[in-house]
């Protein structure tokens, strides 16, 4: 069995614990594919071989011996460059951090291994993962796999990049504003940033923000299946003592009606045509599947909530975070800096978490009336690549189109990209919003949109 790669993680993970496939084949076939793409789009920025196929030896001792690896038994994942793993930089697309070597895994790496799952490689990230696009000056540019000319997202552009071309087969990523949203929309593939809470990180390399979990770049897997997101969120949400927002809240919540609330202009994105359409095919695909789909014309508010997102996101410490970056002369981090600079600077941090709680109180209640909510990821396709860098002009526009992206977090619900479909080379998607915690409402969701028809994944890089 040669395509190895190609396969979903609960298949490769079922064929290694019955002994049809051993791990070490697994990572075999995913580091030669890794060697084959990997060229052509700079997903993968750090791996070692020898120490893939020691962790596969160490899968298949232990089936050897009668125990249960766990639920990745042997499957290939890749880690983005901003968390720790024993041994490796923790760069965050910083050539200030390329000696930044972890001592200790963070959790949620370490949940991976508990999980069974075989580390590959290490994926990129833009400098300090500010951008919705992945360059650096250390690790160089990302490109995305169904086209070069289109962004592969960011910040975890490596992850949803790598992802789609086959190169392991679910994606580490973190988001704050759309990290790992955006690049499975842009790759043509499905992501999720879980609820604040559910999935625990530590970092040592990378000095922890002082003002809690509503920035939090919170951990979230991207997949080519809704079901290898589901066995991915359920394999990284497992206790860690060392991150004091971590919640023990099941994965499963008490039934609810299947009902979707459909909003495909939130708070005024005005999304292109071609995202309405996706929107609307998506609540035909639920509808199809035995779930009620109902229209609303808007959402509480969220350009207020971008705004006060963004401030606690990038005004706290604003003038540290400028210095640093002028230092590293990162020409994405800079144009991301000095073009929020009126948005989040000066910072008052009492006044915006006072309204951070007045806003997540209507969303909260709103959500109690609406549990799951069907709204566009971004309100225009894919990017060009670099767009944020073009102009003023096109930075704003950039900016306003990620409103969804950015607003979400600040109230600490769950979102999920499901891809769709293709505007030529340009993949399409649509995101399910749920109450806190019930991220299997949006998974359950997903699946039903999935079976309506995806992008073909994993595929081979395109060409120019």
């Amino acid at each position: 069995m040669t395509d190895l790669w190609r396969l979903p993680a609960a298949d490769l993970a079922a064929l290694i614990k019955s002994k049809q496939v051993s791990a070490r084949d697994a990572a075999t076939a995913a580091l030669a594919r890794l060697d084959q793409v990997n060229h052509q789009i700079n997903a993968v920025i750090d791996h070692r071989p020898e120490d893939v196929l020691q962790q596969a030896d160490a899968i298949d001792a232990r089936l050897a011996r009668g125990e249960d690896p766990g639920p990745l038994a042997g499957v290939p994942v890749t880690i983005k460059v901003n968390v720790d793993q024993t041994g490796y930089a923790t760069t965050n697309g910083l050539n200030l951090q390329k000696d930044a070597i972890a001592s200790a895994h963070n959790p949620v790496v370490n949940n991976f291994v508990k999980a069974g799952a075989v580390l590959l490689g290490r994926t990129n990230t833009p400098a300090v993962s500010y951008r919705w696009f992945t360059s650096n000056l250390i690790h160089g540019h990302t490109k995305n796999p169904r086209d070069p000319g289109i962004t592969p997202g960011g910040s975890s552009g490596g992850a949803g990049s790598a992802t789609a071309a086959g190169i392991g087969h679910i994606g580490h990523g973190t988001d704050i504003a759309g990290s790992v949203r955006y690049p499975a929309y842009a790759c043509g593939i499905h992501g999720l940033r879980p609820t604040v809470g559910r999935i625990p990180a530590f970092n040592t390399c990378l000095p922890e923000r002082p003002i809690g979990p509503q920035i939090s770049a919170v951990s979230g897997p991207l997949a080519r299946t809704i079901n290898d997101v589901r066995i991915a969120l359920a394999a990284m949400s497992a206790r860690d003592v060392r991150d004091i927002w971590w919640m023990p809240v099941p994965l499963e919540g008490p039934d609810l009606p299947k009902r979707v609330k459909l909003c495909v202009n939130p708070d005024g994105l005005n999304p292109v045509p071609e995202v309405v359409a996706a929107l609307r095919d998506a609540a035909k695909r639920l509808e199809a599947a035995g779930w009620t789909v109902d229209e609303i014309k808007d959402t509480p508010p969220m350009q207020e909530a971008a705004l006060l997102q963004t401030r606690l996101w990038l005004g706290d410490g604003y003038e540290a975070q400028l210095a640093a970056a002028e230092k590293e002369g990162d020409p994405g981090a800079l144009a991301c800096l000095r073009g929020v600079r009126d948005k989040v600077h000066p910072f008052d941090l009492s006044q915006t978490l006072a309204r951070r709680a007045a806003l997540t109180r209507q969303w909260l209640t709103f959500m109690e009336q609406h549990p799951l909510l069907l709204m566009p990821v971004s309100g225009m396709l894919p990017f060009a690549d670099q767009l944020d860098r073009k102009d003023e002009e096109s930075f704003k526009q950039v900016w306003h189109a990620q409103l969804t992206q950015i607003a979400i977090p600040f109230f600490g619900l769950p979102g999920l990209t499901v891809s769709t479909g293709m505007v030529g080379r340009v993949p399409v998607g649509v995101q399910l919003v749920g109450q806190r915690f019930r991220e299997d409402m949006c998974l359950a969701a997903g699946e039903a949109i999935e079976a309506g028809g995806t992008p073909p994944s994993p595929i081979d890089p395109v060409a120019a």
